[in-house]
């Protein structure tokens, strides 16, 4: 790979996590942008999804806003880890699924169309694993998705307190829409004339609805979507801690605002085997790396007199996209 791929590819990985043109046609306009030609932009993004470098270009849709969704995790008996995340992946419900090191070593997202789909979902993966769930719903997220710096120079600016607003009613157009968002944009040249001939509408109507719902808030950003763990960044730690209702809020916001926490949501607990409230993803290179972020963030925030502690992932046995539909 010469040194102007690696350029495009960083450019490519790091630059259109969010601000991806939301145009007629916008691989051209990343094109024009980066000052090369489109085919080059749509063969490297074919390729970047070849290598796995990326899951998508697409939507990220904020969590409970539309449909419903939950993180849940499971007590598994280590010896039956590996049949008991097969179970529970073969549900389409199933989009994330990853063993932590914890009593609880299995934790996936289970997204449905409604909140009853979701409750259904949930009894029947429990059945078919045996283990009971642990159901952490969304309360409060603290984050401006700015997507994933791979060279950890992204500024963040404020974090938006997003409460928790019921879901946004879907009509038929609008689910079909999220249904085809959900497998990415098509790689052409025309993107979204492609989904709109897909759903029955004009190439307007998507692109109006695609921006409406960012404008929204619905989608928390479009654009390319990286795999951490292709990149390098194979160390991720989920930091769970026992904050006073009352700090919550302002402690959110401001674990929000560090660069190296990609999530930070506010979560129930669920006594006595789980208590605590607020939840942060933190990845890196390496885990001394994590791990030492995750001392001096506790020290410098003063949070260091809470119940806390750290989930660093091992295995993970699915990522896809959520799947609303």
């Amino acid at each position: 790979m010469g040194m102007q791929e690696e350029a495009l590819d960083f450019s490519l990985l790091n630059d259109f996590q969010r601000n991806f043109p939301l145009c007629t046609a916008p691989f051209a306009e990343l094109a024009a942008r980066l000052g090369v030609a489109e085919g080059v932009i749509l063969r490297s993004l074919e390729r970047l999804r070849r290598e796995g470098k990326i899951a998508r270009v697409g939507a990220v849709f904020a969590p409970k806003r539309i449909g419903a969704s939950t993180l849940a995790a499971m007590a598994v008996p280590p010896e039956k880890l590996g049949s008991v995340a097969e179970a529970v992946n073969r549900f389409p419900e199933v989009n994330h699924n990853y063993e932590r090191e914890h009593r609880y070593n299995l934790w996936f997202v289970v997204t449905a169309g409604s909140e009853g789909r979701l409750q259904a979902a949930l009894g029947a993966i429990e059945q078919t694993a045996g283990y009971p769930i642990l159901r952490l719903p969304l309360l409060q997220e603290y984050h401006i998705d700015l997507g994933f710096s791979l060279d950890g120079k992204a500024e963040k600016t404020s974090a938006q307190v997003r409460p928790y607003s019921p879901p946004t009613p879907l009509g038929e157009l609008e689910r079909r829409l999220v249904m085809a968002l959900q497998e990415g944009l098509p790689l052409f040249i025309r993107p979204f004339q492609v989904l709109a001939s897909r759903i029955g509408c004009d190439e307007s109507e998507v692109l109006g609805r695609i921006g409406h719902w960012v404008e929204e808030g619905v989608i928390k950003r479009f654009g390319v979507v990286v795999r951490h763990h292709e990149l390098g960044y194979t160390a991720n730690a989920m930091l769970v801690q026992d904050i006073p209702d009352d700090r919550v809020r302002d402690l959110g916001a401001a674990l929000a605002r560090e660069p190296g926490v990609t999530l930070c949501y506010q979560r129930p607990r669920v006594q006595p085997d789980w208590p605590y409230n607020l939840f942060c993803m933190i990845h890196g290179q390496v885990r001394h790396e994590v791990e030492a972020k995750i001392v001096e963030l506790r020290a410098r925030l003063n949070l260091t007199d809470y119940v806390y502690d750290t989930l660093f992932s091992l295995t993970r046995f699915k990522q896809t996209g959520a799947r609303y539909a």
